[in-house]
């Protein structure tokens, strides 16, 4: 008996992240080059854009980050004048968006919204919806994959009698 080996151009999680690998590497490269900022810079401008203020703990949340990343990306918005962390005096800190921020935010926008009209141009628009409806589920099916464990073998199962 053959045993399975994962087909590559047909694997859906490997697919998707060569998918993700391959557009983030490329937007870092394009913002680091136009805008001296990486992708998970852009990525908390985003989040920062569409809030007024955000905790590090719900940046990390939201984008599914490490913190000791967050904290460093923060770190370096906070020193180009991007973001300024605000002490609530409770022990917790909230990132606020600077004016600067917003302006950063306001040119790479541009460039973020041109690449994604880009990896669309192959799709009908009646496509781009099914695509994103197919991603928002497959999002919300992550949980439960995640839940997968490694199956045990049938001889070490344990056997039940009734």
């Amino acid at each position: 008996m053959t045993k399975p080996v994962i087909n590559h151009t047909r694997y859906v999680p490997a697919l998707i992240n060569f998918l993700a690998n391959k557009l983030a590497g490329g937007a870092s490269s394009a913002y680091r080059r136009e805008f001296g900022v990486g992708v998970t810079e852009w990525r908390i401008l985003s989040k920062l854009a569409s809030e007024d203020a955000c905790t590090a703990q719900q940046i990390c949340q939201y984008f599914d980050l490490d913190k000791g990343l967050v904290s460093r990306t923060l770190k370096s918005l906070s020193e180009n004048g991007s973001v300024t962390v605000v002490d609530q005096g409770d022990g917790k800190r909230i990132i606020v968006m600077t004016k600067a921020g917003r302006a950063l935010h306001d040119r790479i926008i541009e460039l973020a919204l041109d690449r994604e009209g880009v990896l669309l141009d192959c799709l009908k628009p009646d496509e781009v919806e099914v695509l994103i409806d197919l991603l928002r589920r497959l999002l919300a099916q992550t949980p439960a994959v995640n839940a997968v464990q490694v199956r045990k073998p049938v001889t070490q199962r344990r056997k039940t009698t009734d």
